[in-house]
């Protein structure tokens, strides 16, 4: 259980100095675009696992329910929400904030075709388990080079800031809620769906550890 000692994100040689900067290092471009990548990876693997889609499309899923919106325009506005609640807890965006859609968007187009899909449900419920620990590792390489996180990642580390609490906790505090009211609305569950709820805050916290620790054994 050490990686509920992970109660903020380190700060490592590679890390930008601010987040908000039109200059960024290059060293940290190239682990942000490298989280983002790996990221959308592991996005894909859990669509093309088919055993239940992450906590905000559920969350979305559900909006469409009661409003009639299309899924993208559901999960849009979602998005523009939960940057509105950046607000007051004082998260400042930048330049990954922006290519966190764009990348993990791409990923998600070209990844998809060319990834595995099994027809055994245990084989792909391993699947999806790994798209969980692969999002959770590169949103943890995106989060350390500290260039402006994407929408629900800075809801997470404001969370923290303000509570205090561990980051693990945190993250799955806020997916197990959206999933609750998404459901509530009618969005539809599977075993995906719980996987990633209650495995990203753990997968993002246990890569913190394992880049902080290479980092310092270098």
């Amino acid at each position: 259980m050490s990686f509920l000692s992970v109660t903020s994100v380190p700060t490592l040689r590679w890390s930008s100095p601010k987040a908000f900067t039109l200059k960024p290092p290059f060293v940290s471009m190239v682990f942000l675009i490298l989280g983002l990548v790996m990221f959308g990876t592991g996005e894909a693997l859990l669509v093309n696992a088919g055993v239940g889609v992450s906590p905000w499309t559920v969350f979305a899923e559900g909006v469409t329910n009661i409003t009639g919106w299309s899924l993208g325009l559901a999960t849009f506005l979602i998005s523009a929400t939960v940057l509105l609640l950046w607000i007051p807890l004082r998260q400042t965006p930048g330049i990954g904030t922006i290519l966190n859609a764009v990348i993990v968007a791409l990923v998600l187009e070209y990844a998809l075709p060319i990834l595995p899909r099994f027809e055994s449900y245990l084989a792909n419920a391993l699947l999806a388990l790994t798209g969980v620990f692969v999002t959770g590792f590169g949103g943890a390489i995106y989060l350390v080079a500290n260039l402006g996180p994407g929408p629900r990642d800075g809801l997470m580390t404001g969370l923290q800031r303000v509570t205090g609490k561990p980051i693990a906790l945190v993250r799955m505090s806020i997916e197990l809620t959206v999933v609750a009211i998404g459901w509530a609305l009618g969005g539809t569950l599977g075993l995906g769906t719980l996987l990633f709820a209650v495995g990203i805050g753990p997968a993002m916290a246990v890569g913190m550890q394992i880049l902080q620790l290479r980092s310092v054994s270098r």
